[in-house]
């Protein structure tokens, strides 16, 4: 059964902010959880153009988590399966990602994101339709909360208690009781998820694992946004590219791979993405 869920997450920051925010928070992320065995390499990173999007920022990437594998997956599949390619499409403040796994050819998941400056009250954000809509669950989400499940610990925390936490370059927060409510600036992070793992006898365990891993995700990724808010505050974009090719570079390298791919016309040749 395919799932849909829909989760909100208010930020004390400014779309504008958020976009230097986010790209900030996925580099040191990705940095993070790279090594010389596993984690993300890049394909591509390139400007698009198309009539759905408009411009934006198109990426291929291939996340090689064989160790964050759930040790129940490996009576299906052998661990190194968790390969996984995800194409991006970021038009800022609208994006959308479709993940696949080569070894689970008919599974797969799309996020779908747009960014609005509100408290999170928008109740149809993606223009889903009636039946769409009936299905949907929708999920709002603190990050001054923190939580201990078994994703959370496999995607690592950064234990920072927004209770206590203000910013030195801002002086935003703490992010006490109700801050969601009050907060200025404000923006949402609408970020719908639609899960399909089409698999008797171990798919809908699949999707309900992947949700949960995808909630556990946004939650970490989202407080790093505003936890490290005074690393990335008042960095301009250009700068922002910059650090993102040299980022891209150093991920490839760490994995003993090949260069990104920058330009639509280099980009034909590495569509198929090898098998586990």
């Amino acid at each position: 059964m395919v799932q849909m869920k829909e989760f909100r997450i208010v930020m004390p920051l400014s779309v504008e902010e958020f976009q230097v925010a986010q790209m900030y928070m996925v580099m040191k992320m990705q940095q993070q959880n790279t090594d010389g065995k596993e984690g993300v390499e890049v394909l591509e990173n390139r400007p698009f153009e198309d009539d759905d999007f408009g411009k934006g920022q198109y990426t291929l990437k291939i996340y090689r988590l064989q160790s964050k594998a759930p040790t129940w997956l490996a009576r299906f599949a052998p661990t190194d399966a968790l390969v996984m390619q995800e194409e991006a499409w970021n038009a800022y403040p609208r994006c959308k990602s479709v993940i696949k796994c080569p070894y689970f050819t008919r599974f797969i998941l799309t996020i779908e994101t747009i960014h609005k400056a509100d408290y999170g009250q928008s109740e149809n954000v993606h223009g889903l339709m009636e039946n769409q809509l009936a299905v949907r669950q929708v999920e709002t989400m603190d990050i001054a909360t923190d939580t201990s499940d078994y994703w959370s610990y496999i995607i690592g925390s950064s234990n920072i208690d927004f209770s206590q936490f203000q910013s030195s370059r801002t002086g935003r927060g703490p992010l006490l009781d109700g801050w969601q409510e009050r907060c200025d600036p404000v923006m949402t992070a609408y970020k719908l998820v639609t899960i399909d793992a089409p698999y008797w006898g171990f798919g809908s365990r699949l999707e309900q694992a992947l949700l949960a891993g995808e909630r556990a995700l946004f939650l970490e990724s989202h407080r790093n946004c505003f936890g490290w808010i005074d690393e990335w505050f008042g960095l301009p974009m250009e700068m922002m590219r910059e650090l993102e090719k040299e980022s891209d570079s150093s991920l490839n390298k760490k994995l003993g791979r090949t260069s990104v791919v920058e330009n639509e016309e280099e980009s034909e040749d590495i569509r198929t993405v090898p098998t586990c």
